[in-house]
């Protein structure tokens, strides 16, 4: 069957910048998706999208007319049901082939087929494909009803009494087949071959279409339009890479991809033009001065090869005037105000020491059943001092660091710009005189704040952050406030992620429940259930960094089912489980260590790991026990030592003699002296074989 390319373009007013990359990308996969469903694509049907601050398209290459013929089996019911005795149709199986299109002729032909439970009639039949105006209709309205859309809004249309609901009112429909017009109405617009260029530059206005494979070319040449998003991002980099280049050898526009996306939701003919501000607003550190910039204005800073903010910035324009001097210069007008309103917090904020904004914390609620920041204050500085003092760490210069942690959230230039907090506080605590550590450790409590993010930079910024997360999990735990499906409006998973990663990363030598100890005697303790439930929420998070880093299920299954306290060390176990699950000795040992745990359930109360070996009577018992004098010597030293592989590989020495003992020794003996020695025995063995990691869960 000949083939056409496809074009449609929805023609909007402005689109939200920051969800227009989402929204375009899903209005063109979903359109795909469902022309493709219906059968109307050529399996090599390329496909590429559009979306301009006012226009989301889709071009398909290789689009069928109208979909091929399909032959359908259906169901309809059971013989005993559609025929009678001598093969007759009855009433009910001609008023259902009636509603297939088909008469009485038909009933030769169908099959008989059992289902399991009884003989079912089938019917053959052709389904005719869907033409193309159909299936691009069902497309459409599919398609606008599954968009990633942040805020829907409801307008009127023309005729002044149907409303529709989208994203921003839409004002033109283009639905082209080559250069064929295919009748298309979507809220209350009906398709043609016109849209819009750029809104003050297009070339020609309105624009008509020639066909389908013109549309991008056409918008560039006669509209000013870059239609593609990734074309017209790409151009911006190029543009901003040669304007900083113009600006100073040694300049570079920040690297901010989301800001870039965003931007590139603005504009349809981006220009990058270069403009300044007084160096006097250096004087404010640059954090602040790029956040204003970036967030507020949209605009690139440039930064020196030393990454400090220079007083030049980069403007991404939507129009190209021969004279760029205006709006430069307008927009050098527009920051200025911004820049000194920055300047302006900074200095008014260091007229206050962050040491007497302490007390206001008192005033702010934190959590109506936690109480304020200044009693959550006090909470961490506790936590933070037993940390410090487990650790080896100066305990003073932690408890001031978090005693100011939160001291920032008070300042003007925080409660302007709150990405700013910890910050700000680092800035503060230093013209304070505080020692540098101090400060960066009031910066870095809040890290790593997303995966990726680097750890606090000292020791007292790691014992402040593990503090302050600590205080959140165990505070949030203890009233119940626990995460559920995909609600964590608290964040908890990023906090005890962040535990685990400064506990691993940093090789913290702590106990996981040395630290919830130690968290929550400011809470007079936690219940059972929510300590257990805090200590399997933690594990439960370990287990799914570890299994995005490439371990296998049963290898991390195996390492925290022992819930290993010291978590800087599950990288070396996890590593010689993989050694060990390698040697030809291992699936035997994790049956047999299977087994001996098994057999340990069953007995009521504890059994000691003890042996009397007056009591061995069986040769493969003696064995056993020989076999495990000279290996768990061994392995226990080298357990010790942190050679964990070296332990497990020691115990690949045992596996003759555990299949020896379970071959010719009966556990449960009628004597029970002799019944209990024999099980001392096993829970000798399931002691040794279990302190890297339960061999038994890499039992098959």
């Amino acid at each position: 069957m000949d083939t056409k390319n496809l074009l449609v373009e929805l023609f909007v007013e402005e689109l939200p910048p920051k969800a227009l990359k989402k929204i375009g990308e899903a209005f063109a996969q979903n359109l795909q998706a469902s022309l493709k469903a219906q059968g109307l694509l050529s399996n090599d049907s390329v496909l590429t999208h559009f979306a301009s601050p006012r226009r989301l398209g889709v071009h398909l290459t290789q689009v069928k007319v109208q979909a091929d013929d399909k032959q359908v089996m259906q169901k309809l019911m059971p013989a005993s049901v559609g025929l009678t005795a001598d093969g007759a149709a009855t009433p009910a199986l001609l008023k259902k082939l009636a509603a297939l299109g088909a008469n009485e002729s038909a009933v030769a032909d169908l099959k008989r087929e059992s289902d399991g439970k009884a003989e079912v009639l089938f019917f053959n039949s052709i389904v005719t494909g869907v033409t193309l105006p159909d299936g691009l209709q069902k497309a459409m309205d599919d398609t606008l009803g599954k968009l990633p859309i942040p805020k829907v809004m409801g307008y009127q249309l023309a005729d002044g009494w149907n409303t529709v609901n989208f994203v921003r009112p839409a004002h033109g429909l283009v639905a082209l087949y080559g250069a064929d017009v295919v009748p298309l109405s979507v809220l209350g617009l009906s398709a043609g071959n016109i849209t819009r260029g750029h809104r003050f530059e297009a070339g020609l206005d309105p624009l008509y279409i020639r066909d389908a494979d013109s549309y991008a070319k056409q918008l560039v040449t006669e509209g000013a339009v870059i239609a593609s998003f990734a074309e017209r991002r790409a151009e911006i980099v190029r543009q901003l890479a040669a304007a900083a280049s113009e600006a100073g050898s040694n300049l570079t526009p920040i690297q901010d991809e989301d800001l870039l996306d965003e931007v590139t939701g603005l504009v349809e003919r981006p220009n990058v033009l270069i403009g300044q501000f007084e160096e006097t607003f250096l004087e404010v550190p640059q954090e602040c001065l790029i956040l204003t910039m970036k967030a507020n204005q949209k605009y690139f800073p440039l930064l020196d090869s030393k990454g400090n903010l220079s007083n030049k910035f980069l403007i991404v324009s939507n129009i190209r005037p021969a004279d760029p001097s205006t709006v430069i210069g307008g927009n050098e007008r527009v920051v200025r105000p911004r820049l000194a309103d920055a300047k302006f917090f900074f200095d008014q904020d260091r007229k206050k020491t962050l040491a007497s904004r302490v007390v206001g914390l008192d005033k702010v609620v934190y959590h109506n059943k936690l109480g304020t920041q200044g009693e959550r204050i006090a909470r961490v500085r506790a936590i933070a001092q037993a940390i410090a003092t487990k650790l080896g760490i100066d305990p003073q210069q932690a408890d001031v660091a978090a005693q100011l942690a939160k001291a920032d959230l008070l300042t003007d230039m925080v409660g302007e710009f709150p990405e700013l907090q910890g910050i700000m506080g680092r800035y503060y605590a230093l013209h304070d005189g505080l020692p540098a550590d101090v400060a960066d450790a009031i910066e870095d409590h809040y890290k790593p704040r997303f995966a990726g993010d680097t750890l606090p930079r000292n020791s007292v910024g790691m014992v402040v952050a593990l503090a302050d997360k600590l205080e959140t999990l165990v505070g949030l735990f203890s009233i119940g406030q626990i995460p559920t499906g995909d609600k964590d409006p608290f964040a908890l998973r990023r906090h005890a992620l962040g535990v685990i990663r400064m506990l691993i990363e940093g090789k913290l030598d702590i106990g996981i429940n040395e630290l919830i100890t130690a968290a929550e005697k400011p809470f007079n303790g936690l219940s059972a259930e929510h300590r257990t439930a805090l200590l399997t929420f933690i594990f439960d998070r370990l287990a799914n960094a570890l299994r995005e880093q490439g371990y296998s299920a049963q290898e991390i299954d195996a390492v925290l089912a022992l819930q290993p306290q010291r978590l800087a060390d599950i990288a070396s176990r996890l590593a010689a489980v993989r050694v060990f699950a390698a040697l030809p000795e291992a699936p035997a040992l994790a049956a047999a260590n299977k087994r001996v745990g098994n057999i340990l359930k069953k007995v009521e109360g504890e059994v000691a790991a003890k042996v009397n070996t007056a009591l061995l009577q069986e040769a493969a018992e003696i064995a056993l026990n020989q076999t495990l004098n000279n290996v768990k010597p061994q392995a226990d030293a080298a357990f010790a030592r942190g050679d964990y592989s070296a332990s497990l590989q020691a115990l690949a020495a045992l596996k003759t003699s555990v299949d020896a003992f379970f071959d010719g020794v009966m556990v449960n003996a009628e004597d029970p002296a002799l019944r209990n020695n024999r099980l001392g025995l096993l829970a000798t063995l399931h002691q040794a074989m279990n302190q890297v990691a339960d061999l038994s869960r890499l039992a098959s």
